[in-house]
């Protein structure tokens, strides 16, 4: 098994994110109790085991442990392998043992978690390794799934990736309707630095005199949007050295390396948090009988 490029996992969301995040989802598969969980012996012990069957990155392991220890806190989690790590296709990742009800009962809300939470860590794992070596940082977006961003956002960072304004509130970002109702890019960037004097702001341009009237502007961060490539270096070379650049739509795996290698400093994907591939995981239980 390998690490990826962050060598060791991520700082985690705080505990209440985690929490809420799994009694949200437990109470939305159990509702009022396990029916067929019922058929079991309420004293009985068993233990059980997780194999991914994909080559993939890990991300997820306390959503996975904290839906466990909701139904049964004493529940012993041996883990192989760490948030962040690549493993093979087959791998065991971890071996648990407790009860036998509170195992199946939690076992389909703990493999959403991971193999959704891995599926963004492995896909943001694929883009970042398609820039290595440029210097180009990859972005996640606010493309996320309700209720799981700060856990998404985590799980991109296992991936490698890094992590753009976590919501409305910690960044501004001024695009064409902002433009628009402030009357200018100018006028909009004024009234932003104004209200919010300490937030990063990034401005969305869609051509090159756009570009110059947000140099003018002061702006910390340009978003190109949907730039050929010719415009785009023209673009880098008139903001060298001005103003972090990023790129942002109609990229994909094919494409990224080439935008990378222009210079940019950032592209943002939708696609890491959005276009979700569940790893596929497996999960035996063993009953005594």
């Amino acid at each position: 098994m390998t690490r990826t490029d962050n060598h060791h996992a991520p700082a985690l969301p705080a505990g209440d994110v985690i929490a809420r995040d799994v009694e949200r989802a437990l109470d939305e598969d159990l509702g009022s109790g396990d029916a067929t969980a019922d058929l079991l012996d309420a004293h009985a012990v068993a233990r059980a085991e997780l194999l991914c069957r994909d080559e993939a990155i890990v991300a997820g392991i306390a959503w996975f442990d904290a839906c466990f220890h909701r139904l049964d806190p004493s529940i012993a989690i041996d883990w192989s392998v760490r948030d962040g790590e690549r493993v093979a296709a087959d791998s065991v990742l971890c071996r648990l043992r407790g009860n036998a009800r509170a195992l199946v009962s939690a076992e389909r809300t703990a493999l959403n978690f991971l193999q959704t939470l891995s599926g963004t860590a492995t896909r943001t794992a694929r883009y970042v390794a398609a820039v290595a070596g440029t210097g180009t940082r990859i972005l996640d977006t606010r493309k996320t799934l309700p209720g799981l961003r700060m856990a998404q956002k985590y799980a991109v960072r296992c991936g490698g990736g890094h992590n753009h304004r976590i919501g409305l509130f910690d960044a501004i970002l001024i695009k064409e309707n902002h433009i628009a109702a402030a009357g200018g890019l100018r006028e909009a960037v004024v009234a932003a630095r104004a209200r919010h004097p300490d937030l990063m702001l990034e401005v969305e341009v869609e051509n090159l005199d756009e570009l110059e009237q947000a140099l003018d502007a002061g702006v910390d961060r340009v978003m190109l949007d949907e730039f050929g490539p010719e415009m785009l270096d023209l673009a880098v070379a008139r903001a060298q050295g001005k103003v972090e650049l990023e790129v942002s739509g109609g990229i994909d795996l094919d494409s990224i390396g080439d935008v990378a290698r222009r210079g940019v400093d950032y592209i943002s994907i939708g696609a890491l948090t959005k276009h979700v591939h569940a790893v596929d995981l497996s999960f035996r239980v063993h009953i005594p009988r």
